[in-house]
């Protein structure tokens, strides 16, 4: 009841402060009614459309609006006879804002209402048709009232209908929800709700979800977990108090779905799962496919910063059994602790509402800040300027140098996204916590996977080169591709905060390099020097984190020739031409976009063969985590970028491409 309570009042709140506005502000919906025949037959029935446009960042509601917001309301005045049927909503999305599950519309919507025509009316008959409609539209801060009337003069005639309307109007029932021809059932679980709707088996089915009609039935802010078994789908989510009939609308994809009328009885949970085991059978999955992506990550090339430590670890980890998996266990605990850490933030922003995706504090300069000043910190070790001292750190071996090796791989290695990793955190952002973050600790296993194999196995370890003179050498060549990450993340810190942000980064890090210098000499001469290494530490790490993104172009100006920027209003657009499209979704600080991005995509090769197929490229871009673009993203099962899609003509879902391109692989996309 206390959570209720908080939720109305919230929505209170957004709703009184937008209404406020809503006195002086202009209409954030622009809404229009179409009929689709301007001719209707006497005694027939015509129907009406009501198109509405929201404004970007805007949102309207379904006829459930879910934990928050109101249902449309439209007061006809029709002529004398006429009636008006009750308004057709089409499959609605979901918005989740500060732990309130919004049923909402943010692109264009159209709804429906049918006008029955009186009959016995002569032919050239002028029917004034006018709609009050009353609608709540909303950010995620702040809820507008609106109203607007609209109006329409039909004419009595043949029922007609133009082809361009005829068109039109098919389009866009596409999106209203089907009438499914058997009947569902409903059980209640212990606390879950458990859901059977009669589906073929070879059915098409993208990504199921329940809409109900009215509050009370389930937990509309709960994780939903949908199985097809056989001849049915069956949906578990968190009951609230369901009774009696339950109706709604079963999402089946792209903006499908189906009007479900569901009566209590039995439900058997779907094959091989029991109660509440959907949830862990899908995490076991995406568990084995984070591992696997993190093990591939190993050569992946924003983890490449770490391989020089993990080298010098390897050589010389063999000096005991114990000590050898003493050091493996370390490494892999400093490593799973921060993805489980990561994570957790993770899935505390987005119960909060955020679209933030894996790698979400790389969009905050300061981060890629600190990161500069922790990789020419590493590569001045590796280059001999300094030693560090005890606790021994990376390469000077210890169980903490170990574990602080693990936690910094783990931590460099959030910007990138390689194979099975992306639909393995995808899937992980719709499990229920616990399950959840067990993928996430899957993903720290998989990039620790070989350490801890080195560790417990000694035949690996003696294939390991012995220790000698010749570290020194590797590990000053070692330090070239330390360097050359300290070269990137600086690149990236300027693109985020401009060039004031960088150079100041820039001076942060020749004031640690002054201060390392001097902690090297003084240990020449043995002399202890934790004072000048302090102070230098403390006062660049103090600069780096004064650092706050600079205003960013347009995003026009970032694309290529022949590029746009992505909106799905203009991927709808283009779509209706009939072209091809490839959408890729990237960031300044993924570095496994940039490779893609440099190796395949920016080439002359592509760039012909797409040119010739008239295939239109739109880009992404979601360096400072674009809420929108990011709910994009999830809504292909992704956790964060790179995201790279191919739209055929005429085909109705997108092809999902692998995170590593080819420029082979793109050149027979355009073919």
């Amino acid at each position: 009841m206390v959570r209720q309570a908080m939720r109305a009042a919230l929505f209170i709140l957004m709703t009184l402060a937008g209404a406020a506005y809503a006195q002086v502000g202009p209409r954030h919906v622009r809404m229009e009614l179409i009929a689709e025949s301007v001719v209707p037959a006497a005694g027939a029935t015509v129907t009406l459309a009501f198109r509405s446009i929201p404004d970007a960042g805007w949102h309207g509601y379904w006829k459930n609006p879910g934990d928050a917001g109101v249902e449309t309301q439209v007061t006809w005045t029709l002529p004398p006879g006429a009636t008006a049927g009750p308004l057709v909503y089409p499959v609605p999305q979901r918005l989740l804002v500060g732990g309130l599950m919004n049923y909402v519309y943010e692109a264009p919507w159209v709804q429906f209402a049918d006008i029955a025509i009186p009959a016995g009316l002569a032919r050239g008959t002028r029917l004034p048709v006018t709609a009050k409609v009353d609608y709540l539209v909303c950010t995620v801060a702040v809820c507008v009232p609106e109203s607007q009337a609209l109006s329409t003069v039909l004419t009595v005639g043949d029922g007609a209908i133009a082809t361009d309307a005829r068109a039109r109007f098919d389009r866009w029932r596409r999106a209203i929800p089907k009438p499914l021809g058997s009947a569902a059932t409903w059980q209640r679980v212990g606390d879950r709700f458990r859901l059977s709707v009669p589906y073929p088996a070879d059915a098409a089915l993208e990504q199921a979800w329940f809409y109900p009609a009215a509050a009370g039935a389930i937990d509309m802010a709960a994780p939903q977990v949908a199985t097809r078994d056989g001849d049915r789908v069956v949906i578990e989510t968190k009951a609230a108090a369901p009774a009696g009939t339950i109706t709604g609308v079963l999402s089946t994809g792209n903006g499908a779905g189906l009007t479900v009328r569901a009566g209590p009885g039995e439900v058997a949970a779907a094959s091989g799962a029991e109660s509440g085991g959907g949830d862990w059978n899908a995490a076991a999955l995406a568990f084995a496919g984070a591992v696997l992506g993190g093990l591939l990550l190993n050569v992946m090339p924003c983890v490449f910063p770490i391989l020089s430590l993990k080298a010098l670890g390897l050589a010389r980890s063999g000096e005991s059994e114990r000590h050898a998996r003493m050091e493996a266990l370390a490494y892999t605990a400093g490593v799973v602790a921060v993805c489980l850490a990561l994570g957790g933030v993770l899935l505390a922003l987005r119960a909060g509402g955020s679209a933030a995706g894996w790698a979400f504090q790389l969009q905050d300069p300061r981060v890629i800040g600190v990161l500069l000043l922790l990789t020419a910190g590493i590569a001045l070790n590796l280059s001999g300027l300094f030693e560090l001292p005890t606790p021994q750190f990376a390469a000077r071996g210890g169980v903490a140098g170990a574990f602080a090796t693990g936690a910094l791989a783990a931590f460099v290695a959030t910007p990138c996204s390689g194979p099975f990793m992306g639909a393995a955190l995808g899937a992980a952002l719709v499990l229920p916590a616990a399950a959840a973050l067990l993928v996430f600790a899957g993903l720290g296993l998989g990039i620790a996977l070989p350490f801890l194999l080195i560790g417990f196995v000694p035949a690996l370890r003696r294939r390991l080169p012995k220790p000698g003179a010749w570290m020194a050498t590797f590990r000053r060549i070692l330090a070239v591709p330390m360097w050359l990450t300290a070269l990137a993340l600086a690149w990236v810190l300027g693109r985020q905060a401009g060039v004031d942000g960088m150079t100041l980064a820039l001076g942060a890090v020749l004031l640690l390099g002054l201060g390392l210098w001097i902690v090297g000499r003084r240990q020449a001469s043995g002399r202890r020097a934790v004072v000048p290494a302090a102070i230098a530490t403390v006062l660049a790490f103090a600069a780096v984190v004064t650092i706050r993104p600079a205003a960013r172009a347009a995003a026009a100006a970032t694309t290529a020739a022949g590029e746009e920027p992505f909106t799905e209003a203009r991927l709808a657009a283009l779509r209706a031409e009939g072209r091809p499209v490839f959408a890729y979704f990237t960031a300044d600080w993924c570095l496994s976009c940039k490779v893609n991005e440099k190796a395949a995509i920016d080439t002359d090769a592509v760039h012909d063969a797409f040119a010739k197929a008239k295939v239109a490229v739109l880009v992404g871009d979601w360096t400072d985590g674009d809420p929108v673009l990011g709910r994009f993203i999830a809504r292909h099962d992704r956790a964060g970028v790179p995201l790279y899609l191919y739209y055929a003509p005429g085909a109705k879902q997108p092809r999902v491409l692998p995170q590593v391109l080819t420029r082979g692989m793109l050149t027979d996309l355009a073919r």
